[in-house]
């Protein structure tokens, strides 16, 4: 469909930068992710591509065309929002053609777009109905189906499914990305949500303070983060904190962790690459002794916070795939222990 490109763009509001020097590029047919925390810049990001705020500096452009000066209804962009935006006063098929509409089209030409962007949102049969008469996963289909009636060039998308409840999100997540897959369309979404990033997105970036943090495969993101920021905003991470030595990190206390790399002065290793096991235990590759001092059980899995000496106040997590159905008490000893290659250095 479109390629993005990004150059060098800045956006500020009075002494705060909503957007500081970003370059990026999203590709034809991608699917990305724009990940951070509320205030880190992404939707400013996401509405300045769409062109409802005009960059300070740097340019932005479809297919190695600039837009800045292109309005909104010019750039063969759709967008969808977590509210839906649906008129509650007309039927679907008149809410999904309303693009068209606008723009003129024959009724015949609209009708036949319709019947083909319900049958690809799995909502044929529904043109009569109004909004109110529809579930929240159903609206938001419609609002789909609607953005993609124009053949766009770029779909953008503002938390689309921030409004539905975790199961039907989940359901959603799939069936959005087969739509995205089935249309080609050059697809940028905004999330907070960690998961939604890393199921959905070819690749995604971390933004914060209006800066690009990371950008790269989720999993790369995930099992390599840039720094600790990356690392404890996409999932949950331990984070040790020590002196560089030569086969790793020599923590406050004097203990001694091996890193996958030459170590920058922290590193992190994510809970579920950890293993627990009670009683004082020699343990291979990297191991703390420990206390419970948390066990919460979630069916699937236990999540422990265990307190060690090296760590100090700022406790262990461990998540531990429910296999056996123990769950070790609050209290017990523990031998925690994870693999030299689990240990990642990062950025502070």
């Amino acid at each position: 469909m479109s390629r993005v490109d990004i150059l060098h763009v800045s956006k500020r509001y009075g002494s705060f930068a909503a957007l500081d020097n970003v370059t990026i590029t999203f590709n034809d047919g991608e699917f990305f992710g724009l990940l951070g925390p509320s205030g880190s810049g992404k939707t400013t990001l996401l509405r300045s591509v769409a062109g409802f705020i005009v960059p300070d500096e740097g340019s932005i452009s479809f297919d190695g065309e600039q837009v800045e000066n292109v309005p909104v209804h010019r750039r063969a962009i759709g967008m969808v929002f977590q509210s839906y935006a649906l008129f509650p006063h007309l039927t679907i098929a008149d809410n999904v053609g309303f693009g068209l509409d606008v723009r003129s089209t024959p009724r015949e030409d609209i009708r036949k777009r319709v019947t083909e962007m319900l049958g690809l949102v799995r909502l044929s049969g529904l043109e009569g109905r109004y909004p109110k008469q529809l579930s929240g996963g159903q609206q938001q289909r419609v609002a789909l189906a609607r953005a993609l009636i124009t053949r766009p060039k770029v779909l953008l998308l503002d938390e689309p499914l921030g409004a539905l409840d975790r199961r039907l999100r989940q359901e959603m997540q799939v069936e959005l990305k087969e739509i995205q897959r089935e249309t080609g369309v050059t697809a940028i979404f905004v999330t907070h949500d960690q998961e939604e990033a890393l199921t959905l997105s070819d690749r995604i970036a971390i933004i914060d303070q209006g800066k690009l943090i990371q950008v790269d495969a989720p999993q790369t993101v995930y099992e390599r983060p840039a720094n600790i920021f990356a690392a404890n905003f996409l999932g949950d991470a331990n984070v040790f904190r020590g002196t560089p030595v030569k086969d790793g990190l020599k923590l406050a206390d004097g203990t001694m962790i091996e890193t996958l790399k030459a170590a920058t002065g922290a590193a992190i290793v994510r809970p579920e690459k950890l293993r627990v096991a009670s009683g004082r235990k020699k343990a291979a590759g990297n191991s703390l002794a420990g206390e419970i001092t948390q066990a919460i059980y979630s069916g699937a899995s236990v999540t422990y916070r265990i307190r060690t000496k090296a760590m100090g106040d700022v406790p262990l997590l461990a998540f531990i795939q429910n296999q056996t159905g123990e769950v070790l008490d609050t209290g017990t000893l523990v031998t925690v222990s994870w693999d030299k290659d689990q240990t990642i250095p990062v950025a502070p």
